[in-house]
């Protein structure tokens, strides 16, 4: 092994194989690269996104996850590469008003590891698209996004940690260019402190780097604050939907965790923190 694939945090615990909608990686090959780059623990979450809008590049029920082919092919791998690495069993649960008895029933009906919840649709739409920042200015947009999750978290909290707390700035026409915590302090304050008062954390995901953003997600002053409020629960996650950007850019994303005054990160299993010390 190279010790340049050395990883500081050595859980990858946000990842998307074949089994997500928008990923055409076998779970094995993603098994192999985590292998490869040294790291002890994976953590599987794929889509679960119900009653997500039909897009003509997407045919429908795109992110409806067959959760019982992806729980027996996760055994086999488990079982084939026990000695290897750790597999955890997770998925990333779209959070939307509307089904939020469809997610409740469903977040109960496997004995996941850990779930993550992501506001991907905000009234209709997804942020992906560029309709979704069309017609209004981005700093509107972006806080019709955060009072969407501030909604979302307020109907449903069976979920261990919010994915991607700004997801939106990352398809945003500036992505984050001129964005800043301080801009939204108002609403991004009442989602960290209802998260806390929930006993959720968040995660610091790496993914928006691939798509030209400067800074993870969320940017590092919403992880200050959420530290400053008394947020202990953190893990870290690469969003990667390919082998090659499992664990990607996680020595800089301990030391950004390090600057925002976290010692530990999290990985859950049976749906329970452990802390491992950065």
């Amino acid at each position: 092994m190279n010790p340049e694939n050395l990883q500081t945090i050595t859980a990858d615990c946000h990842l998307h194989s074949s089994f997500s909608g928008d990923s055409h990686t076998p779970m094995e090959d993603m098994v192999l690269s985590g292998i490869a780059r040294g790291l002890g623990i994976l953590c599987f979450t794929e889509h679960n996104d119900f009653d997500y809008p039909v897009y003509p590049d997407l045919p429908e029920d795109t992110f409806a996850l067959n959760t019982d082919s992806y729980l027996h092919t996760l055994a086999v791998l488990k079982e084939r590469y026990a000695d290897k690495i750790k597999l955890l069993f997770g998925v990333e649960l779209g959070l939307q008003p509307e089904v939020t008895h469809k997610n409740a029933v469903y977040a109960r009906a496997y004995d996941f590891d850990f779930i993550i919840g992501s506001t991907h649709i905000c009234h209709g739409k997804d942020p992906y698209y560029p309709g979704f920042f069309e017609g209004c200015d981005t700093e509107s947009s972006l806080r019709e996004y955060f009072e969407a999750t501030l909604e979302n978290i307020r109907l449903f909290s069976d979920f261990d940690v919010y994915g991607h707390l700004d997801y939106a700035v990352r398809y945003a026409p500036e992505k984050d260019n001129g964005y800043s915590y301080r801009t939204y302090a108002d609403i991004l304050d009442e989602i960290l402190k209802l998260l806390l008062a929930e006993g959720k954390g968040i995660e610091l995901n790496t993914g928006g780097i691939k798509s030209g953003m400067r800074d993870f997600h969320p940017c590092r002053d919403i992880l200050k604050r959420y530290r400053e409020l008394g947020g202990e629960i953190i893990t870290a996650g690469s969003d990667s939907h390919n082998a090659g950007a499992i664990g990607a850019h996680f020595n800089r994303a301990a030391e950004v965790m390090k600057e925002c005054g976290f010692r530990y990160y999290c990985v859950y299993e049976k749906r329970k923190p452990t802390f491992l010390k950065l």
